[in-house]
C-alpha cells in the first residue's frame, strides 16, 4: 500500500508558471537593485548593466556595485522560491533554471558566450546563495511541526 503523505503529481503547466514567475521575480528585482545602486552613485541606467558581462568587474566602483546587485537580487530570490515554489527539493532546479536562462539572455545580447571570469563567478556565487538559502527557507516550513490534535484533550 502506497502512502500519499507528500506526494508529488507532476503538473507541466504549474511548473512552467512557476519557472516564468521566478524568472519576471529575478529580472524586476534585479532591475530594482540596480536601480538602487545607481542612484547612489549617479549613474545612467542602462540594459547592458543586466545582460553584459563587461560591467561586471571588480576594476571600477559601478562594477562592485553591480555586482553586489547581484548578490543581494540571489537573496531576493531566494525568498520567491520560498514563497512561491515551497519544495526544498526543487529550489536548486528552479535556480539553476533561473540562471540558465539569464545565460542565454546574456548570450544573445553579446552575441557570444560571456567571456570574463568575473560574469561566472558572480553568477555561481549567486546560484550557490540562491539555491542554499532557498533550499533552508522552504525545509524549514516544511518541517515545521504538523498540530495533530484537534479537539479537546479527554481525561480517560
Amino acid at each position: 500500500m502506497a502512502s500519499n503523505f507528500r506526494s508529488y503529481i507532476w503538473d507541466p503547466v504549474l511548473i512552467v508558471c512557476q519557472i516564468v514567475l521566478m524568472q519576471c521575480i529575478y529580472y524586476s528585482f534585479l532591475g530594482l537593485w540596480l536601480a538602487g545602486v545607481d542612484s547612489l552613485v549617479q549613474s545612467s541606467r542602462s540594459l547592458a548593466q543586466i545582460f553584459s558581462y563587461e560591467v561586471l568587474g571588480f576594476a571600477t566602483m559601478q562594477g562592485r556595485l553591480s555586482m553586489m546587485a547581484f548578490i543581494l537580487n540571489s537573496l531576493t530570490c531566494a525568498l520567491g522560491l520560498w514563497f512561491f515554489v515551497r519544495r526544498g527539493k526543487q529550489c536548486l532546479d528552479f535556480t539553476v533554471t533561473v540562471h540558465f536562462f539569464h545565460m542565454i539572455g546574456c548570450w544573445i545580447y553579446n552575441a557570444h558566450l560571456p567571456a570574463a571570469l568575473s560574469w561566472w563567478l558572480i553568477n555561481v556565487a549567486c546560484m550557490a546563495l540562491m539555491a542554499v538559502i532557498g533550499e533552508y527557507l522552504c525545509m524549514r516550513s516544511e518541517l515545521r511541526a504538523i498540530p495533530v490534535n484537534s479537539g479537546p484533550k479527554s481525561n480517560l
